[in-house]
């Protein structure tokens, strides 16, 4: 089967080493985004696509506009490949790319569809506290995410789970799940079902002000939203900004500790007198980090990152600036 990858970020190289190191496929070329510079050194840098498909001698193309780009649409028409597979891209294909191929074009997608439909469906749902997600292979169409379906696989998500954790393990599931959706469509095993609409949500692109950490919402509230929005999400500590990257809600004081942290438990003081205004620390647990209180509930802060400093841990965070009960975290921004 002869096929064009179309891919960017990390998320996407283990579907394109799984095309790869198979014997039933070929990867006539890569489209991936231009290079980008980056903060350090103003350098430019390859995607991770990029740098597997090189070290492979494969063709890369980086057109600014695909859809615009003529000579990259004369490349992929002469190409004639049975399959276009498209994993995290980062633009929109138009209907003339999506007729090329003869098999169409497969995208393979972070969430179960037609649930988290867009740019950022891990983050979301971790940000709305899910307990299941998956990989859905799709039968493109001109619409956003909104192809016929051709396969699932899901997965549980923990507690402690964040976003890196997840995309991680969707990106080896997506590698497996695309190439038996393709063997499959090979031998027209599958039968692509049209996604009911009515049951689809958005996961749109993350803007600056999702990361700001307001203390008056839940305990549980706060996790998911520095857990799914990782490792950008900020309070302010002593008039400074300060990230928060790791994290775990103890709920409501007397509440049972959720089984993932069964194995603090030892270390927290006891908090069941517990109990003040929103972003004030009540209790450090020694060895783990401040906790603070929220509109409902305790949160540990287990990784927290000063401005131009490297990540630490929360029990460093609390040695380092000689935190102390009382004092008080404000919003972020």
């Amino acid at each position: 089967m002869k096929i064009v990858f179309f891919g960017t970020p990390q998320f996407a190289v283990p579907t394109l080493e799984k095309l790869l190191n198979h014997s039933k496929f070929e990867v006539l070329a890569v489209v991936t985004q231009p290079d980008k510079r980056r903060e350090r050194g103003n350098k430019l840098t390859p995607s991770p696509v990029k740098a597997i498909a090189t070290a492979h001698n494969l063709p890369v193309w980086q057109p600014e506009r695909v859809k615009k780009d003529t000579e990259t649409l004369t490349k992929l028409k002469q190409l004639d490949a049975d399959v276009f597979v498209v994993v995290a891209y980062g633009q929109i294909l138009s209907s003339k790319i999506l007729n090329m191929p003869k098999l169409g074009c497969i995208n393979v997608h972070g969430s179960i569809l037609p649930k988290y439909r867009g740019a950022a469906p891990i983050q979301w749902c971790l940000y709305n506290g899910e307990k299941e997600t998956g990989i859905a292979t799709m039968l493109m169409d001109a619409g956003m995410d909104t192809g016929p379906m051709l396969q699932i696989a899901t997965t549980p998500i923990g507690l402690l789970d964040n976003t890196q954790d997840l995309a991680e393990r969707l990106a080896a599931i997506g590698g497996d799940l695309l190439v038996e959706t393709l063997l499959k469509l090979e031998r027209k095993e599958i039968q692509p079902i049209p996604q009911d609409n009515s049951a689809a949500t958005y996961a749109p692109l993350i803007q600056k002000q999702d990361y700001g950490l307001d203390w008056s919402k839940s305990a549980i509230q706060l996790h998911n939203q520095i857990r799914g929005f990782y490792p950008n999400c900020t309070a302010t500590f002593r008039n400074n900004l300060l990230k928060i990257t790791a994290s775990a809600p103890l709920g409501s004081v007397g509440d049972r500790i959720p089984p993932e942290l069964e194995e603090l438990i030892h270390k927290l003081p006891d908090l069941s007198t517990v109990s003040d205004k929103p972003g004030v620390v009540v209790s450090i647990a020694k060895g783990i980090g401040a906790i603070v209180q929220t509109g409902e509930g305790l949160l540990l802060l287990r990784e927290v990152q000063l401005a131009g400093k490297r990540p630490q841990s929360g029990w460093d965070f609390v040695n380092g600036t000689r935190l102390t009960v009382g004092e008080v975290f404000g919003a972020g921004s």
